[in-house]
């Protein structure tokens, strides 16, 4: 188990595409990433860097990032080696590094499906065709949807500061649609009310 969770040196978005260019499975650049590649800049410093898979494909994943990285299952703040051959029922982050001692380069998140659907796991009412989670920037880099993003962003239990300058910053850029998705999205999962809602109109 390790314990150095703030040890970091994410890769740069180049180098993860050359690495996933080469795995057969569906992948993109998600979290904060994911924003900037949509808004075709960088507006923030990011201390890390996620990469989205669908739980289906993660042994295929694990089959081939396993030939030169260390892959550890994070849950309930702690983190753990990934077995080989090991499926991952409730694992929904991966963190990876080198080595047993070196800084943790990018993180799995791992999507839930069925069928041609994703499923968003804090609430299965809200779904996706899996086609439709990924937009690509023109040098060919896949990357979440900027409001199934600030979903997964909003919808946490605690939302950060750097959430919620995400949410703001990319917002004028949100189509109109893309802004009805989110907000239909918050109200389903948060019947109670959210304070995003207001914004999206």
């Amino acid at each position: 188990m390790r314990l150095d969770i703030y040890n970091w040196m994410p890769l740069s978005i180049p180098e993860i595409h050359d690495i996933f260019s080469e795995i057969p499975i569906h992948w993109c650049i998600a979290g904060g990433w994911a924003l900037d590649l949509h808004l075709g800049k960088q507006t923030r410093k990011h201390s890390d860097v996620d990469i989205a898979i669908t739980r289906e494909q993660h042994l295929l994943a694990y089959q081939y990032l396993n030939q030169d990285w260390v892959l550890y299952k994070a849950e309930e703040g702690k983190l753990t080696l990934w077995q080989d051959q090991e499926y991952l029922h409730t694992t929904n982050d991966i963190w990876v590094s080198r080595s047993k001692d070196a800084p943790f380069v990018f993180q799995l998140m791992l999507l839930n499906t069925e069928g041609t659907s994703w499923k968003y796991n804090r609430n299965h009412l809200i779904t996706r065709p899996v086609y439709e989670l990924f937009l690509k920037t023109k040098e060919e880099i896949p990357y979440m949807r900027p409001e199934i993003q600030l979903l997964y962003k909003g919808g946490a239990s605690q939302v950060r500061e750097k959430d919620y300058l995400d949410f703001q910053t990319v917002l004028p850029i949100l189509s109109p649609k893309e802004k009805a998705w989110l907000k239909s999205s918050l109200n389903l999962q948060f019947p109670e009310g959210h304070e995003w809602i207001s914004s999206l109109k």
